[in-house]
């Protein structure tokens, strides 16, 4: 049987973590009666999705994101243009979509986990024609994003940090929200759209989320005073978001977003600029993953 051309595209700031290790330990355990491994190391944002281009022109069947779910973001969205098979190596600060996969966040079972070759398909999101994977947002996580992608410690400790610092002095935004045409206005710190449940570190803010309900969940963060931050916490981190009342929980697969002005965004984590008009979309199972085989994908 024909090897498998495997690609591992490694982004060395990630998570805040040594990737100078990272070729040498998914060597030792890459099974390479299957694979022919390349490996390549990020050098700016953007880079692994050209890196991604370029192997899939070279024919490379399998592509590996080493990192978190910005460098996630970037490989798969080339890896689903192309209908290629996405690999998950969790190198991030967060790592939501591989906690959600249930893909090991230890380096050399993660390779194990690939070795066995198990791939499903999952749904993917679209917002003004930019992909997203596992969750994107607006209001104040976005403003934290944009606030930790120019810090140059990385790391859920400094996001953790960052994020109290800011809440002190953000104000809640109103939002058009028309979900399959209904039509919701809200007035909330965070709208999130989420495809796996959680942001990262386990902290679940659709706990009923599905990537392969060909859905999306509209996650509304109500505005709140400061001293329920806690209570908020542990929702989260006890995935009961959804029996609480400082969240509000709508599924949809078209969801248009009308704000009253340009403002700050994040994909998967990462910050941008948009429109005060969104557009948002499911594409179902669209994108080819390496999964854990005995652990159903929901």
């Amino acid at each position: 049987m024909a090897k498998s051309n495997i690609l591992f595209i490694i982004n060395p700031i990630s998570g805040g973590k040594d990737k100078l290790k990272i070729p040498a330990q998914i060597d030792a355990e890459l099974d390479r009666t299957v694979f022919n491994p390349n490996f390549s190391f990020t050098e700016y944002v953007g880079h692994a999705a050209e890196i991604a281009e370029e192997a899939v022109q070279k024919n490379f069947d399998v592509i590996v994101a080493v990192g978190g779910d910005g460098t996630i973001n970037e490989v798969a969205s080339k890896v689903m243009e192309h209908d290629k098979i996405l690999g998950i190596i969790p190198q991030g600060s967060g790592n939501g979509l591989a906690r959600f996969l249930k893909i090991p966040m230890n380096t050399r079972r993660a390779v194990r986990l690939i070795n066995k070759f198990h791939v499903d398909r999952i749904d993917t999101g679209r917002l003004n024609e930019k992909f997203f994977f596992n969750m994107a947002g607006m209001g104040f996580d976005a403003h934290v994003s944009s606030v930790f992608a120019g810090n140059k410690s990385r790391g859920f400790s400094t996001y953790l940090q960052l994020g109290l610092k800011e809440m002190i002095h953000y104000k809640p935004e109103t939002y058009e929200l028309y979900i399959d045409g209904l039509l919701y206005t809200r007035t909330a710190y965070v709208v999130s759209i989420a495809n796996s449940s959680q942001y990262g570190n386990n902290a679940h803010v659709s706990p009923r989320a599905s990537v392969t309900d060909g859905l999306l969940d509209v996650c509304i963060i109500k505005e709140f005073p400061l001293y329920k931050i806690p209570m908020l916490a542990y929702h989260m981190l006890n995935a009961s978001t959804d029996r609480s009342g400082m969240v509000e929980i709508i599924k949809g697969r078209e969801i248009r977003i009308v704000r009253k002005a340009d403002a700050p965004i994040h994909l998967d984590g990462e910050p941008g600029l948009m429109s005060a008009e969104l557009h948002i979309k499911v594409a179902p199972l669209s994108l080819k993953v390496i999964v854990p085989e005995d652990k159903a994908i929901v």
